[in-house]
């Protein structure tokens, strides 16, 4: 009787495993999932800089002299072409009329040339001269001529080293150092002012290498003062140099930002945001949807529908970009529509039956 029921028992053990050879489907296993969607997300790159002046000068006069009028003071705002110091200019102004009236000698004496070739070429015409007077008479207007021009360019060069004995601003903006005063002798090359624009002003920004080919002219730029957190101004890309540092990788970018109402100020900090083209295509996964390997490979296992209605695993590999919040941008192997296993990711077979549990 025992021997019967050995048999029997071990009878029943081989018809199991047989038949979980050729029948039986192995067990779905339990996932979480997630519907992937376009990202939609603004790719902004956020980094911090400096205001600097687009323009500033340090302004000294082109001839040495004596300072003898001062029309600006360290704070004024002042226009291009505006006077802001005089030297004394007494001598270069009697000069000038010296070589005026010289001129104007110069100019009688060409007038007086010329009337007396007239007369000798009508006298020659009469018969009265002989033909060779006519050469001479001429040379002689040649003569009055040169010396005219050789005076008037006397005169301009008097007339310039009048002007020269004023300082004016070569372009728009404040004063913020004054360096002489009334009275004083100053040389030339001498500082006498420091001239800063203020309009448009500049942002100096150190852009990571992996980010810097991705900045353009028409990049979008919206500067914000670290100094006034709820101003926002536009601003542009004025120049991008491909030249960059080797210890930081990191490459210059200058905006221009033109503050109408000059509420920032050359030295501020502010934090600059470019808003980057949209990556064609992608989609944010799920951060617990991405699996790394050692290698720096990354995966993730998609639940796909198969023609019978099961859905099954899929391993798929990906390329991840940015991290944007709890979610892993991927910029391609995943198109939107798909579902992405969230939970219960860790063992899973390829192509091994899925139990949806939860759907995001």
């Amino acid at each position: 009787m025992d021997r019967f029921r050995k048999c029997l028992g071990a009878l029943t053990c081989l018809v199991g495993l047989l038949a979980g050879a050729h029948g039986q489907e192995p067990q779905a296993a339990p996932v979480e999932v997630a519907t992937l969607k376009p990202s939609g997300r603004d790719r902004i790159l956020d980094l911090s800089g400096t205001v600097t002046a687009q323009r500033r000068a340090e302004l000294s006069p082109r001839v040495s002299g004596l300072v003898a009028a001062i029309a600006a003071d360290v704070g004024d705002r002042v226009r291009a072409g505006q006077l802001l110091l005089e030297l004394d200019d007494e001598l270069a102004r009697l000069a000038l009329r010296r070589d005026q009236a010289q001129l104007e000698e110069a100019r009688t004496r060409v007038r007086e040339a010329r009337r007396l070739h007239g007369e000798a070429r009508s006298l020659v015409d009469k018969a009265f001269l002989p033909e060779t007077r006519l050469p001479a008479s001429q040379a002689e207007v040649d003569i009055a001529l040169a010396a005219e021009r050789r005076i008037a360019a006397q005169s301009r060069e008097s007339a310039e080293r009048v002007t020269r004995h004023r300082v004016s601003a070569p372009f728009g903006g404040v004063i913020v150092r004054r360096s002489t005063e009334l009275g004083e002798w100053v040389d030339t090359g001498d500082s006498v002012f420091e001239l800063v624009a203020t309009r448009p002003l500049r942002i100096d920004v150190q852009v990571p290498q992996e980010r810097f080919g991705e900045l353009s002219p028409e990049t979008p730029v919206l500067v914000m003062p670290d100094a006034l957190p709820d101003l926002r101004l536009p601003g542009r890309i004025a120049a991008r140099v491909p030249v960059g540092d080797a210890t930081a990788r990191t490459f210059l970018v200058r905006v221009l930002v033109d503050d109408a109402n000059d509420r920032i100020a050359p030295g501020m900090s502010a934090h600059v945001q470019f808003r980057l083209a949209e990556g064609a295509g992608s989609v944010a996964v799920p951060r617990d949807a991405i699996l790394r390997h050692a290698d720096g490979r990354a995966e993730v296992w998609l639940a796909a529908s198969e023609a019978d209605g099961m859905v099954v695993a899929r391993r798929r590999e990906v390329r991840v970009g940015r991290t944007l919040g709890e979610r892993i941008e991927v910029a391609d192997g995943l198109v939107a529509g798909q579902m992405v296993v969230v939970r219960g990711n860790e063992r899973l077979r390829d192509g091994q039956p899925l139990r949806v549990v939860t759907k995001r």
